[in-house]
This record gives structure tokens, C-alpha cells and sequence, in this order.
């Protein structure tokens, strides 16, 4: 989608779709709907339609004018916003998306969106071009009679320092465009979409954006004894991947590292303690930690924030077969520990605990993993927030400033010391499951034993990683979570 900046007065723009946002401005019950525009040529155009009771500034609600007086643009969308006391840039994200899947449904190719006054000018740029991209994203690629619906063209109308809104618009493409490119990794079936395919995928992007890639296969995994990730790889006729992105720019200081780290599980069917078939096929998303993190560092590279970054992403399948691990058997991690095997479902903490414990091995001075980690965070959190876990105040209170920035919403657990003796095994260090009550939770505590004392974020997106439902923002399919909140990270973590 390309993106153009506009500083001329909305009423002026020639365009197929004028987009504008409606507030109600009422106190308590009452209802006091705005046009938010200095522009009094779009409030004429939408004042009677307004006056009918017809738009009521409700969050999402869409009305669409034909041949609106006085404005150039062929149409006018007004889409609502809510209360104005509660309207943000996470709601202008939103409204963003809503316009694009709204106007791109009814064939149109290009609009332009008047950035509302009150946010700054440059987040409402931020906002609405990210929301776009978002909005932009259907995962139906294999349908034999697919639409080619698409929003080609946005322009963003908006007034301020051209030179920074410019570039506000240029970065937040550039996290749209990665956002979406994770997305299209998640979506893929595992057939097309294999430990070889993901490296393959990662390899050529790292090469388009200047990133070093290495890519190791099974040897390099034994030969690193990484124990965990080669049990759960065991089982698969497909071979693994331990893909390694690194961004190094010039200039910038050899410490802090931030070690980025992906469960990449491509299909994830349970193993020997194998999944109920009801919902498997959507198993083809467990790799959506690993997908992040490369989105992240195609946004790194491209955005250039001066300091090092790391990347690993531990990729297989996890398969029942001859070759599989079974529950009670006993692995040894590259750190050493060992882990009784209790359930070999529990995969996705067996291949962070090595590359967790392999980023350190590589310099990494400061670790985030985001993982489809447990059931057990949708259980506690739904579909609505994905779970934090932190070692570090001072990391988690920068990471809850990029949130704040990425408007993402994701909510901290505990993990009190008490949790882990729910993890104590009798034959070995620690067990891999910890059973049901607080399951997150003990697979946070998991990971922590390979984190140790290093800064470190656990992300757990489960329930946030696939939106279950489709949204007026965005499809139903792979959501992209967490990519924005990451890069917002990098950028502070690089000061």
C-alpha cells in the first residue's frame, strides 16, 4: 500500500473517499456528536446527517455520504470514535483499519484519512497508517475465486512539520508492512510453511534488508547439546532449524545485546500426548512467537536504531512417532539441567529453555521470548490481553512504556518463588509441565530457570496471536501481536 502525506485543507482533496472521525462530545447521558475537523466544508457535509440522530459517534460505526457538497472527494466515510474523553491513538488504530476494510469491501482503491486534532499530529499519522496496514491484511490466499480487494492508496490529511510527520508516515510503514509480513508467515498451512520453509523465508528477507542470517540444522543442534530443542525435533521426518538473525550497526557499543527469542513449533500436534483433533488445523499458528521475532528484526534493520540486536528462532515440528520423545524420559538442556519429560505438549518451553540459554551463549545482555505458550493464558487473560512475565523492574517498566506507545495490550503475571516447586521433579532438575492450576504461570517459571539472573520479558500471546473472530480492524487469522510493542522496545532500548 503506498502512503502519501497531505497538508492541504481536507475539503480540497481529490480523492475517491474523504474518511473523517466523529466523537460525541456529551456529558454523561447526553449524546453531542462532532466532526473532528477544523475543515468547515466537512462539517457542512456531514451536518445534516448528523442533525437526522442517524450518526451517533458510537465506537466503529461507519456511515457513508455520496457526492458530498462542497468537498472534492467523491464520497464521505464518518466513522465513530467513541466518547471523546476516552478516544486514543489505540482507538484511532482501530477506526484506521475499520475505514480500510469498510471502503476496500465495496471495490474502492485509495482514500484519504483527516487525521483528528488532540493526539499530535504525528502519532495520528503513526496510528492510522499502521491501522491500515492492519485493516489491508485478508488471510483467504487459497481460495480459487479470491477477490482482489485492496486498498492501493492511502493519504493521510494533517497539518504540522512536514519533515517529521514524514517520517512519522515512513516508519509507521515500515512497522505495517512488518507487522503484515509476520502475519503472512503465521498464515500459511505447515505443508508449505516447514522449519526449512520459515529459515528459507527468514534467510531471504535478511538479505533484503541487510541483516546477517546463519542458519544451523540437526548437527549443529547436537553439537551445541542442546538437549531440549533436539527432543521435541526427534520425532519429525522434517528436519529443524535454529535460525539466527543479527543486526549489528556501525557505531553502536558491544554492550547491552538484546536477545530476541521465537518458539517456531510450524505444527504442533501434541506429540505422544497427543491433541484432541478439534481445532489441530489451527496448530499451524504455534509457530507465531518465531514469526514475530523475524518481523521484528525486518522493522530493526529498516528503522536502524544504533544498537545490537540478536535474534534466534527454534523451529520444528513436534510429531508423534518411533522416533518421539515419550513422557518420563529425561533430557539434558544446553545449560546443563535436566528436565523429566511429563507431557510432551509442553514443547514450546522445552526449545526456548536452549535458545534462551543460547542467546546468552551469543552475548546477550538482555532476553524477551514471545511464545504460543499454554492454553492456560487464554484461560486467565481470553482473547483480549496477551501475558507478561518479568525478572527485571527496571526492563518490565520500559517494556510497559512501549506498550503504552505500540498500543497493545498485554497484562503481568506473577512469578513468586512459591511456583516453583510446583516444577521440582524426583529424577531430574526440573519437570516440564507443572499441570493445570497457574500453567502459565509454571511455564514461566520454566523458562526463568534458563534466563537466571539476565534482565528478561516472557510474552506469552497464546490467546492473542490468532484472532479468533473477525473484527470490524482487522480479519479473523493471524493478528501479528506484539511486533509494534517489540520495535517500540528496541527503539528505547537503543536510548
Amino acid at each position: 500500500m503506498k502512503t502519501n502525506l497531505s497538508i492541504a485543507n481536507p475539503a480540497e482533496v481529490e480523492t475517491e473517499c474523504l474518511v473523517a472521525v466523529v466523537l460525541d462530545r456529551g456529558e454523561k447521558d447526553q449524546t453531542e456528536v462532532t466532526v473532528e475537523t477544523g475543515d468547515a466544508a466537512v462539517k457542512e457535509a456531514a451536518r445534516e446527517v448528523i442533525a437526522s440522530g442517524e450518526v451517533t459517534g458510537k465506537s466503529l460505526e461507519t456511515t457513508l455520504l455520496h457526492h458530498p457538497g462542497k468537498l472534492k472527494a467523491k464520497r464521505l466515510l464518518l466513522v465513530g470514535g467513541g466518547k471523546a474523553r476516552n478516544f486514543s491513538h489505540l482507538e484511532l488504530r482501530k477506526l484506521a483499519g475499520a475505514a480500510v476494510r469498510t471502503l476496500k469491501a465495496r471495490g474502492l482503491r485509495g482514500f484519504a484519512f483527516v487525521a483528528p486534532s488532540g493526539l499530535g499530529a504525528g502519532d495520528a499519522v503513526k496510528a492510522i497508517v499502521e491501522g491500515a496496514f492492519v485493516g489491508n491484511f485478508d488471510p483467504d490466499y487459497y481460495k480459487s475465486d479470491r477477490k482482489d480487494q485492496k486498498i492501493d492508496t492511502l493519504t493521510v490529511v494533517t497539518g504540522g512539520d512536514q519533515t517529521g510527520l514524514q517520517r512519522a508516515m515512513d516508519d509507521a510503514c515500515i512497522v505495517g508492512e512488518s507487522q503484515n509480513f509476520t502475519r503472512d508467515l503465521v498464515n500459511e498451512p505447515s505443508n508449505r510453511m516447514t522449519p526449512t520453509i520459515l529459515a528459507e523465508r527468514a534467510k531471504k528477507m535478511a538479505q533484503e534488508v541487510g541483516l546477517k542470517c546463519e542458519v544451523y540444522g540437526a548437527d549443529k543442534i547436537k553439537e551445541l547439546k542442546m538437549g531440549a530443542f533436539w527432543s521435541v525435533a526427534q520425532g519429525s521426518d522434517e528436519p529443524p532449524a535454529l535460525i539466527v538473525l543479527r543486526y549489528e550497526p556501525a557505531g553502536a557499543p558491544e554492550k547491552p545485546v538484546l536477545g530476541l527469542v521465537g518458539k517456531g513449533i510450524t505444527f504442533d500436534t501434541g506429540g505422544i500426548s497427543i491433541k484432541p483433533a478439534d481445532g489441530m488445523e489451527k496448530m499451524k499458528y504455534d509457530m507465531a512467537g518465531g514469526a514475530t521475532m523475524i518481523g521484528v528484526m525486518r522493522a530493526i534493520a529498516l528503522l536502524k536504531p544504533k544498537r545490537k540486536i540478536t535474534a534466534i528462532i527454534c523451529a520444528t515440528e513436534n510429531m508423534p512417532s518411533g522416533k518421539a520423545q515419550k513422557p518420563g524420559d529425561v533430557q539434558i538442556a544446553m545449560s546443563g539441567k535436566s528436565i523429566e519429560i511429563i507431557n510432551t505438549d509442553a514443547e514450546g518451553r522445552l526449545v526456548l529453555a536452549d535458545g534462551l540459554f543460547y542467546a546468552r551463549q551469543l552475548g546477550c545482555t538482555h532476553l524477551i521470548d514471545a511464545a504460543t505458550l499454554t492454553g492456560a493464558v487464554v484461560v486467565a487473560l481470553g482473547y483480549v490481553n496477551a501475558g507478561i512475565f518479568a525478572n527485571d523492574e527496571s526492563m518490565y517498566d520500559g517494556f510497559s512504556r512501549a506498550l503504552a506507545k505500540a498500543g497493545e495490550k498485554m497484562w503481568r503475571l506473577p512469578l513468586d518463588d512459591e511456583y516453583k516447586e510446583v516444577i521440582k521433579s524426583n529424577i531430574a532438575d526440573i519437570v516440564n509441565s507443572g499441570g493445570r492450576w497457574g500453567g502459565s504461570i509454571t511455564a514461566a517459571m520454566f523458562l526463568k530457570e534458563f534466563a537466571e539472573d539476565t534482565p528478561w520479558i516472557h510474552l506469552d500471546i497464546a490467546g492473542t496471536a490468532w484472532t479468533e473472530e473477525a473484527k470490524p480492524w482487522i480479519a479473523k487469522g493471524p493478528s501479528g501481536i506484539a511486533v509494534r510493542a517489540l520495535v517500540e522496545f528496541a527503539k528505547e532500548f537503543a536510548g
